[in-house]
């Protein structure tokens, strides 16, 4: 790779937060703010405009890496939930499972954010991939030799929710520096559609090659399209990222929460972000129970609701997409959170198959909207200074509080059922966007006045 750092994004990533005083400067005097990343070239027009963070060559060979990993990382997604499944039959140890893979992002996400405020966020990323390459070799050595039990599910799940909460915060905060800040909300956008995309062929993959040829292979296939990730990793141009650091770690941890608790548009967003995710976290680690229990549709009726999912996802993130400005996202937070716990509450009474393949298309699409939103309002707000930190909190939010969500979700589903269970998520979710309301007019300003300023 090339040996050379743009002077911009040294600047951009080690400048201190608007009002904070640099290192060796008195507080009071005017600092030079770092200059904004350039754009290239003049913004594609027509259908192109919806795709247009992929005229950054770095963006373009990262996502195609993405998109084929995805597909790998939701077959054992299902994989591994069928698994654990077939060997305990019980609720409680299917949200037991969500609960290991994603409590260390809400236990680790501080130290995340830490880091990659503190060293190469790039470094980090291509760590974290080799890391996932490895657990799912793991994993897929002991189910092809029969020597899998629940336990070890358990335990590699867990393994991999500590990679994912070094992964999540370093990998969202390079967007940035692949696209810039007038694409960022395109390139957040499609990272979704490819995300949701993955969602769709995966499970529906997964559940076919469960039925055939059984859960190991599904992790086997997941280890092989790491490849793919590791490469574009390594064809981007963009160097290890080597921040200057002049603060102790605990200082540079507290000045993050700090930040955070004075900024209360932001707050507003984590706050709404982890209602949502954890009163929809119930119906996710449920799928299986309405598959085969309720709905008798097995494996494969478990990868077309996920699927289902994932295609209401892609066409709520496609919308997005298109827009050019933020002015207008405080908004769809706030309905998108209304709508998901409308959908839920729905889900929860489906009376046929049909019809919770229908909600739980409606819920992908509200859910994604609402989550690409948030990320990019929240982007937009924070000095990259503080990106690495911030984001840490936003990846608690959405997947953090996931555990929380599954743990609940199965223990109060082996006291009231399934339908219960989800029915009372929907409430709750639909209560938390309504205590939302009143902060969209604020987030709006915001956004209007950090506009300005730039």
């Amino acid at each position: 790779m090339p040996a050379f750092y743009p002077e911009y994004l040294k600047a951009s990533h080690s400048a201190p937060a608007p009002g904070v005083p640099a290192a060796g400067q008195a507080p009071g005097c005017p600092r030079p703010e770092a200059p904004s990343i350039p754009q290239p070239g003049p913004p594609p027009t027509g259908w192109k405009h919806t795709f247009r963070a992929l005229r950054h060559r770095n963006f373009r060979i990262f996502i195609a890496g993405q998109a084929v990993s995805l597909i790998g990382t939701w077959m054992q997604n299902v994989g591994q939930s069928w698994l654990v499944y077939r060997l305990t039959g019980s609720e409680l140890m299917v949200g037991l499972l969500g609960f290991c893979g994603h409590g260390p992002v809400l236990l680790l996400g501080p130290l995340a954010g830490l880091a990659a405020d503190r060293y190469s966020r790039y470094r980090i990323v291509l760590l974290t991939q080799t890391a996932f390459l490895v657990q799912a070799v793991v994993l897929a050595a002991l189910t092809l030799s029969g020597r899998v039990t629940a336990t070890h599910v358990f335990l590699l799940a867990a393994v991999w929710g500590v990679i994912n909460a070094f992964d999540i915060p370093a990998r969202q905060s390079l967007y940035i520096h692949m696209v810039g800040g007038k694409d960022l909300l395109n390139a957040i956008s499609l990272n979704s559609v490819v995300f949701n995309t993955a969602r769709v062929a995966g499970p529906a993959v997964g559940g076919l090659v469960i039925a055939l040829a059984g859960e190991g292979v599904c992790f086997s296939l997941n280890a092989a399209t790491f490849l793919a990730v590791l490469g574009s990793l390594f064809l981007l141009r963009l160097p290890p990222l080597e921040p200057e650091n002049r603060d102790t770690p605990w200082r540079h941890l507290r000045e993050g929460f700090r930040y955070v608790a004075s900024h209360k548009p932001v707050l507003a967003l984590l706050a709404i972000n982890s209602a949502m995710n954890i009163t929809r976290a119930p119906a996710v680690a449920l799928a299986p129970f309405f598959a085969d229990a309720i709905f008798g549709r097995g494996s494969e009726g478990l990868g077309v609701l996920t699927a289902a999912a994932g295609l209401g996802a892609i066409l709520g993130t496609l919308g997005l997409a298109r827009r050019t400005a933020t002015r207008g996202l405080p908004r769809v937070v706030f309905s998108s959170a209304l709508a998901t716990g409308a959908c839920l509450a729905l889900f929860a009474w489906s009376p046929t198959f049909w019809v919770a393949l229908l909600v739980f298309a409606f819920i992908g699409f509200n859910h994604m909207r609402q989550n690409a939103s948030a990320n990019t309002l929240i982007q937009t707000l924070i000095p990259d200074a503080y990106r690495g930190r911030v984001m840490a909190l936003y990846s608690m939010t959405v997947v953090g509080v996931l555990p929380i969500g599954h743990l609940a979700g199965g223990a109060a589903a082996e006291q009231i059922g399934p339908r219960w269970t989800v029915f009372w998520g929907g409430l709750v979710c639909t209560l938390a966007a309504l205590a939302f309301r009143p902060y969209v007019a604020r987030l709006q300003r915001a956004v209007k006045e950090r506009s300005m300023s730039k």
